[in-house]
């Protein structure tokens, strides 16, 4: 367990120094005649790859496999397409009551608010 230990603290360091590295040749090759923006540094690259992990998130770490199922999918519409939901959601909604549909309709206008330009009649309404 120990030989895992020591083998991660000296491999993360230089799979961090790689990905560093890769981004200011990327950077340094791309950006100065593209956008005429100043070449980078090592720390620079580096500090801006650490800034990229804060904001947009892990660079691997637990993955998820495949689309996640929409809410109102059935089980066995597991592997279909991600798009398949919107015909099961209007069956859904033919099959409703009207109760169920203004009940529907009354929870989104909650969540939402009202509509900004009028009605489905045409009309214009000022805000």
């Amino acid at each position: 367990m120990r030989h895992k230990r020591f083998f991660f603290f000296l491999l993360f360091p230089l799979v961090f120094s790689a990905l560093a590295g890769v981004v200011m040749m990327l950077w340094n090759a791309i950006l100065p005649e593209v956008a005429e923006v100043r070449r980078l540094t090592f720390w620079q690259a580096l500090g801006l790859l650490i800034l990229c992990r804060i904001l947009f998130g892990n660079f691997g770490g637990r993955r998820r496999r495949g689309w996640r199922r929409p809410p109102w999918a059935s089980s066995s519409q597991a592997g279909a397409s991600p798009w398949s939901g919107a015909a099961s959601m209007r069956e859904r909604w033919m099959n409703m009551s009207q109760e169920e549909k203004a009940r529907f309709k009354e929870e989104w206008k909650k969540r939402c608010g009202k509509p900004r330009w009028g009605d489905r009649s045409g009309g214009m309404r000022p805000d």
